[in-house]
């Protein structure tokens, strides 16, 4: 059974996917395309990801971290109609011969997920794929609203497979069972329910563009990534299929440093929100407008102004780069306000943000090495519970350049509920 009704509410089942081998056939001249910035040094960002997989099995328990390539494997195994129907759009959007789908279709479900994942076949040493090196940015796949569920559709091409292949979890796993059941599925992926509009503009949403704030409120930015048709058409599709009341545009400069709304601020805490200051509190460049199930409008000026009237009255900012420039660029630029939250008051960071980890300690956080931290605790029991105000920090050489942060390389699927009062 899945839930998420805040954003901060004790984290206990998630979905990761460790970076595969893939990424190692990124070229210069393809990083670009691929939407990557620069090539990386696989090796290390493995070693940095595996400090953060610990980090989240040593929190949550091992298996309530669950990986991407397990669930496909099992979920290929389970539903052989749509994992045909998966083959032949792959095929299709791939330009594959149509021979090669009795192959694929023959392939035991754990060699047909390492080729669907990573595009190498390693039984006859056969590249058919790109690789889709954004697909480690689960957060962008699909996103858990109360007991329903998203499945994004991507704004680029090179993440388009990872779309089929979250349809083929989210359609075919037990975990979306019930949500599949009870009518609690919106998947922007089918072209009859979310048509481009009559001016050509795509349906695009990515989930770093939505969060999940409350039981009552949905945040949806409109963005680099994430059209304002797209968003028509999913608020529209969460009105009548009941799953939220209030679901909040949040519109913000279309722009590659900006690309999604977890860019600039992430939630810490029940009266503690972590953020870029130019857009977030000052305003620049961004509204917000609230659409509410009974016909209900209301705007706002500034995400800032949208959470204090609308959210929490006493919710603090503190700044990236403590709102300073260069550093607040700087640091904005390497996910300083892009945090996973564990529990309130307990996140994930990345440890290159030092003038952000500062304004933190000066609101009374604890700054804890994620590797020391699993080398402190690891014999006891619960130790997320013994975690008060503490932000946990990554090693992010590599990581960091693959411009993601931990609440991009997550996708929460149970956490605790919150009372409204409470979130």
């Amino acid at each position: 059974m899945i839930h998420c009704n805040s954003e901060i509410g004790r984290l206990r089942k998630l979905i990761i996917h460790r970076p595969d081998k893939g990424i190692e056939r990124i070229s210069p001249k393809h990083a670009e395309k691929l939407l990557f910035d620069d090539i990386v040094y696989y090796p290390l960002m493995l070693k940095e990801y595996g400090v953060y997989s610990k980090t989240l099995q040593l929190c949550l328990g091992e298996e309530n971290v669950l990986f991407v390539e397990h669930l496909l494997n099992e979920s290929l195994s389970q539903n052989p109609e749509l994992k045909h129907e998966l083959l032949e759009m792959i095929i299709q959007e791939e330009e594959l011969p149509k021979s090669m789908l009795d192959y694929f279709m023959s392939q035991t479900s754990e060699d047909l997920t390492q080729v669907l994942v990573t595009g190498y076949d390693a039984s006859n040493d056969s590249i058919y794929f790109d690789p889709i090196p954004n697909f480690m940015f689960t957060r962008d796949i699909g996103v858990t609203v109360n007991s329903g569920v998203i499945i994004t559709k991507a704004s680029k091409e090179a993440r388009w497979r990872e779309n089929l292949l979250t349809r083929m979890i989210i359609g075919s796993h037990p975990l979306f069972h019930a949500a599949r059941s009870n009518n609690q599925v919106v998947n922007l992926n089918k072209p009859d329910n979310f048509p481009p509009s009559k001016y050509g503009e795509k349906v695009s949403i990515e989930g770093g563009d939505v969060m999940t704030i409350s039981k009552d409120y949905l945040l949806c930015g409109v963005s680099e990534r994430s059209t304002s048709h797209g968003f028509t058409l999913l608020k529209e599709a969460l009105h009548n299929q009941n799953i939220i009341d209030n679901v909040v545009k949040v519109s913000i400069p279309s722009d590659r440093s900006y690309m999604h709304i977890d860019t600039i601020f992430t939630q810490v805490d029940h009266d503690l929100i972590v953020c870029y200051k130019p857009i977030v509190f000052d305003g620049l460049g961004s509204s917000v407008e609230v659409f509410s199930a009974d016909g209900k409008h209301a705007w706002y000026p500034s995400i800032k102004e949208f959470f204090l009237k609308e959210v929490n009255p006493n919710m603090q900012f503190i700044f990236s780069g403590k709102g300073y420039s260069p550093y607040q660029e700087r640091e904005q630029w390497t996910d300083g306000c892009n945090l996973l939250t564990l529990k309130p008051g307990v996140a994930i960071a990345y440890d290159r943000n030092i003038v952000t980890a500062e304004a933190f300690e000066k609101v009374g956080y604890t700054i804890l090495s994620a590797e020391q931290f699993c080398k402190d605790y690891a014999d006891v029991d619960d130790p997320l519970s013994q975690l008060e105000k503490t932000i946990l920090t990554l090693p992010s050489s590599e990581l960091s350049r693959a411009r993601g942060g931990s609440h991009c390389m997550s996708f929460p699927i149970v956490r605790d509920k919150l009372e409204p009062a409470n979130v």
